[in-house]
């Protein structure tokens, strides 16, 4: 029969010391494990005052800024009189170009709310928390999913001729496509693409198709939202 081990009662913390632990509870006390605290630095004054000076330098810029270059202001607005083409502010400029490709309802309403709705879910779903590459464990399935999601959003923005879309969304595709049969040793360059996660990917044609899109609208379009080349 095994012997009995004699169970010392004490007050500890430490379960790699005391493996057996026997927590008592009374209507006035919780069982409680406190563990070491890190490093903390309070907001004020270590942030706030930092904050502040970054504030101060960034405003005296602007004005040094306004003081020697003037502001690219047209003549005054004349309500009589709408300039052709009638460009939104820069940061809608690659809103009104989804509107000359696509119907109002899909490029005003539907492409802005599924941003927005995803957004949203995000947060409340376990959407890539480990950050694990795209092409984890070279999973043919996963390749099949990408391949049928990249040729439906090309066929999607071929139909609509969104060509200025369709490019950047072919090459992002074919370079992520590419990462799948590097092998395991394919260069720094190499090892660092095959190693980002699906969300980095998707993020990164997202910024990409925001800036040419937008640069699109500010360059190259004229008279009547035709194509215009900007040295002419």
């Amino acid at each position: 029969m095994d012997e009995k081990k004699k169970t010392e009662t004490g007050f500890g913390s430490d379960a790699l010391k005391d493996p057996r632990r026997i927590v008592f509870i009374t209507k006035k006390t919780s069982a409680k494990v406190k563990g070491d605290v890190g490093r903390q630095a309070m907001s004020y004054p270590k942030l706030i005052l930092r904050e502040a000076i970054v504030l101060e330098i960034l405003t005296i810029l602007m004005v040094v800024v306004a003081l020697f270059w003037d502001a690219p202001l047209e003549q005054l607005a004349n309500p009589l009189l709408t300039p052709n083409p009638a460009k939104a502010p820069w940061y809608f400029l690659g809103l009104q170009e989804l509107l000359h490709y696509f119907p109002p309802i899909v490029a005003g309403v539907l492409i802005p709310g599924l941003v927005i709705v995803a957004l949203i879910v995000i947060p409340y779903f376990h959407v890539n928390v480990e950050g694990a590459p795209l092409w984890a464990n070279s999973s043919l399935r996963r390749l099949g999913m990408f391949s049928v999601v990249v040729v439906v959003l090309l066929i999607f923005f071929g139909i609509y001729q969104a060509w200025t879309i369709f490019i950047p969304t072919l090459v992002m595709a074919g370079v992520a496509g590419t990462t799948y049969f590097l092998p395991g040793q394919g260069g720094r360059f190499g090892t660092y693409l095959r190693a980002r996660p699906l969300s980095w990917w998707i993020m990164t044609w997202f910024i990409i198709v925001a800036i040419i899109l937008t640069e699109i609208g500010t360059h190259f379009r004229g008279p009547g939202w035709s194509w215009v080349w900007p040295w002419r």
